[in-house]
């Protein structure tokens, strides 16, 4: 096995299970419907989810500049403990009676929003980091739907509250994520060959910060507001995933939070991995675009079929559905951002524009709930994902053909 294979394994898994990992700290409250339930005339579901979004939100905001400001010391103690704090934060949801519980997942949000980038502060600037990104991306498209499945399994089979369900999962998943912490901080530093074909990864100044977003201001808001639009109809679906299985006749089936994203999952792995054979910054960047552009029409495609031709089933709608939201979603979550990172030479890393992107993405979450609950609250969970497919995937398909002419030009005028 040659050296660099060890090594795509060693970092790879060990990003793979602590990111994996985090999702048992995070998701598994959604598998549960809480029906019945309210708060202030709102579905109790929709304000858990929103107030841990609104706490995931702020930790993106926070981590613009702690992410890219902090440099490479301390990371595992960060991830530990954020991660220990956000199961601290479970541990009071049980507790506390239902006006209060809210707060506590606003406080297990604030945390994990700070797992991408410590994690990926490991990966980036590498030849292979597509390779590890693309395997870190796996991690959260699997772990959403397995650890809804413990906590689906939890409940029916243990009898454990709604409520207590996501502590309990979360302490299933300590030891690993130990395990995991302690095998990346093995790993070696990027290499010469690393540095020369992917650009030094510094640590920021607020100066940086601001020299290298508005020399690419256009183009980077285009891939923000995609984002925006991507991530609230990603999380609208993996939030409600329960909601929508009941609807298309298979609520009662933890395994099928799991089974559409293994077929997303294996796809994903292959097709972006394979970005590490582009060495070409600009082509890789262009190609990661194009793969976008494919996802977002396919998105509207199968649902149209699906709708108008009912030829499809609801397992093949749900996973290509899915296939073509990560198409978009994972390249833009980290490896468009890392070719950009290589292609203009800035004093940067990576993590800056992640987490720039994501503190204002993830406030699309909230907009596209409060938008449901206040404006169509008549309409169900289905109802509402099929239209937000539509309206997500044709914005979206305009925002990136303009990011897509936009830095071509650009780098042609900064060269």
């Amino acid at each position: 096995m040659s050296t660099k294979v060890r090594l795509v394994l060693h970092i790879g898994l060990s990003a793979f299970i602590i990111y994996f990992c985090m999702y048992a700290f995070r998701k598994p409250f959604t598998a549960a419907t809480f029906e019945g339930l309210q708060l202030l005339g709102i579905s109790f579901k929709v304000v858990l989810v929103i107030a841990q979004v609104i706490g995931y939100t702020l930790s993106k905001f926070i981590g613009i500049k702690f992410i890219s400001g902090t440099g490479f010391k301390n990371r595992a103690t960060y991830i530990i403990g954020f991660i220990l704090f956000a199961e601290l934060a479970l541990l009071g949801f049980a507790i506390v009676p239902q006006q209060y519980k809210s707060i506590f997942l606003v406080l297990n949000g604030m945390p994990l929003g700070m797992i991408w980038g410590l994690v990926f502060s490991y990966l980036e600037g590498r030849t292979i980091t597509e390779v590890l990104a693309a395997i870190l991306s796996a991690s959260y498209i699997i772990a959403s739907g397995m650890t809804k499945s413990v906590g689906k399994l939890l409940m029916t089979n243990y009898n454990i509250s709604e409520f207590w369900m996501p502590f309990y999962t979360g302490a299933l998943f300590i030891i690993p994520l130990f395990i995991a912490v302690w095998s990346i901080e093995k790993i070696p530093p990027p290499t010469k060959e690393d540095i020369k074909n992917r650009n030094k990864r510094v640590v920021m100044t607020d100066n940086d910060r601001k020299k290298m977003f508005s020399q690419l201001a256009p183009g980077l808001i285009a891939l923000i507001i995609l984002l925006f639009l991507m991530t609230g109809f990603r999380d609208l679906r993996d939030n409600f995933v329960a909601e929508l299985w009941k609807k298309l006749g298979h609520g009662n089936s933890a395994a099928l939070f799991t089974q559409t994203e293994v077929w997303i999952t294996i796809f994903i792995l292959f097709i972006l991995g394979l970005f590490i054979f582009i060495k070409d910054n600009l082509k890789a960047l262009s190609t990661m675009q194009i793969l976008m552009f494919l996802g977002l029409l396919l998105q509207l495609i199968i649902t149209f079929l699906y709708q108008v031709t009912q030829n499809i089933s609801p397992f093949w709608w749900m996973t290509l559905s899915g296939l073509g939201l990560f198409m978009t979603y994972v390249p833009l979550g980290s490896m468009v951002f890392e070719r950009i990172s290589s292609l203009f030479k800035f004093k940067s890393n990576a993590g800056f524009l992640i987490y720039v992107a994501d503190a204002i993405s993830y406030s699309g979450t909230v907009l596209i709930l409060l938008v449901k609950e206040l404006f169509y609250p008549k309409t169900s969970i289905y109802e509402y994902f099929t239209q937000m497919i539509y309206i997500c995937s044709i914005l979206g398909i305009g925002c990136l053909l303009f990011s897509f002419f936009y830095f071509k030009k650009r780098f042609y005028a900064l060269k």
